[in-house]
């Protein structure tokens, strides 16, 4: 239950496009910047001499902090005021933002970067939450429909911009972010209600803290020694960090079952349907990171491109998914997700064994389009079907619980993923330059990659059964 705001929202007036316009440029602002600084990861390399693993800490550094809070964010948003956190998330995340361009070394940009990440956990599910307290109930479904379609024009245009801006300096794919959140600011003030969850005004709130602080230690501690476990190699602090992370993980675990308001649900993975598709998730947010991480070095140190090349080189991605993500859901609705979700892992996995062409003096039209076309084929065909899954299997009053579960599943995949395939593949050691250990590396990355999305086609089939294979209520 929330309470609502004194007059609820109209899709069509003026207020709702700007409350649309706040939550789209601030769910927008995360998400560009997880795609535009993947870019600038060979820049910032050569700017500070940094290894293979510093490049591993700037990317996971911000996913840490976003993945282990993400779910905390949105509880203080339903508490708090979710205006009030969205618009501390968006000035904690542009104060973050500055401090990234002002880095003068690696740690710097690393600590910086984690900063970054608890401005995107209070500002992500903010955003979301927002049109859902703020418009009328009859105006929701095309509120959401229009904050998912722009908000993903903010993939297409990330890899575009990062390119062009990486071109005059890496600094400002950081100090981009400052007038933006500056006019998200002004516009959230004026314009968008405040809501939150009722509990607040019968003194109930709670906030699972002991819940929040295991994750934090389970995916920090893991995070940290498989990353390092590539450069240096296991030794025993790393591996008591490790077990230290996986004790954390156990304890977790415990604690939300006997939490009063707990951070998830375990009772939800009881369904079949919701504990397959979100393992499924692990799979293909796993492959995904990793394939977004090192194409566009592979594309810039081995190829020979440059940062704008490189970023444009995976736009098909994106547009594939804004093209048919739709139309694959409408069709899970119909059909139920099993199959969908079972021909995307299949295709996707397709695309990382074609990026094996992408090396030396590669061609876009025969080694690089192929790829790209086929991984945004098959996620075109998964994802949205996925996330379907997921919703169609939690009770409605769940279901934004479930969404959450399955947000943070995914971005715990890919920062676990990110830490772990560069290890196996080699590249921990290995220089920002060294293009002869990265196009080794890489092969070795893609083929893992593929046969990680393999396994989750077979879970999609097997995992989801004839549950699975029905329309989605």
């Amino acid at each position: 239950m929330t309470v609502a705001p004194a007059e609820l929202v109209r899709a069509g007036s003026p207020q709702g496009r700007w409350v649309l316009f706040a939550t789209i440029a601030g769910s927008g602002l995360a998400q560009l910047d997880g795609t535009v600084v993947n870019v600038a990861l060979a820049a910032i390399g050569r700017d500070f001499d940094a290894g293979f693993t510093a490049l591993q800490w700037v990317v996971n550094a911000y996913t840490l902090t976003l993945a282990a809070l993400i779910l905390l964010g949105g509880v203080l948003g339903d508490l708090y005021g979710r205006r009030r956190m969205f618009l501390v998330g968006v000035v904690w995340f542009a104060v973050a933002s500055a401090l990234c361009a002002l880095a003068p070394g690696e740690e710097v940009l690393v600590a910086a970067r984690a900063l970054q990440g608890v401005g995107g956990a209070l500002l992500t599910p903010g955003s979301l939450a927002i049109i859902s307290a703020s418009f009328r109930p009859q105006d929701r479904a095309r509120a959401v429909g229009a904050w998912s379609g722009l908000g993903g024009i903010a993939g297409a245009v990330g890899p575009f911009l990062g390119g062009w801006l990486v071109g005059v300096d890496w600094r400002w794919v950081f100090l981009i972010n400052l007038p933006v959140a500056a006019l998200i600011v002004v516009v959230t003030l004026r314009h968008v209600p405040e809501s939150r969850d009722d509990e607040v005004a019968a003194g109930t709130g709670h906030v699972d803290l002991p819940g929040t602080l295991l994750v934090v230690a389970a995916l920090g501690g893991l995070t940290y020694a498989l990353t390092e476990a590539g450069r240096s190699g296991w030794h025993p602090v790393l591996a008591a960090v490790a077990g230290a992370g996986l004790l954390a993980g156990v304890a977790f675990v415990l604690v939300e079952r006997r939490a009063r308001q707990p951070l998830v649900r375990l009772d939800m993975f009881a369904d079949r349907v919701f504990a397959a598709t979100n393992l499924v998730t692990v799979f293909v947010y796993a492959a995904l990171s990793v394939y977004f991480f090192l194409i566009v070095l592979q594309l810039q140190v081995v190829s020979g491109w440059s940062p704008l090349a490189a970023g444009t080189a995976v736009l098909p991605v994106t547009l594939c998914m804004l093209l048919l993500s739709a139309r694959a859901g409408a069709l899970a609705q119909r059909q139920g997700p099993r199959l969908l979700m079972t021909v995307g892992c299949l295709l996707a996995a397709a695309g990382f064994v074609a990026a094996l062409r992408v090396g030396p003096g590669a061609d876009y039209l025969t080694d690089v389009l192929p790829s790209v076309l086929l991984l945004g084929l098959g996620l075109s065909c998964a994802v949205a079907p996925l996330t379907a899954a997921v919703l169609a299997a939690a009770p409605d009053h769940l279901a934004g619980a479930a969404s959450g579960v399955n947000n943070a599943t995914a971005r715990s995949a890919g920062l676990l993923a990110i830490a772990v395939v560069p290890a196996v593949a080699g590249l921990g050691g290995a220089g920002v330059d060294d293009a002869g250990a990265l196009e080794q590396g890489f092969v070795v990355a893609m083929l893992v990659g593929a046969g990680v999305l393999v396994v989750g086609a077979v879970v999609s089939w097997a995992g989801l059964g004839r549950h699975g294979a029905r329309p989605l209520a």
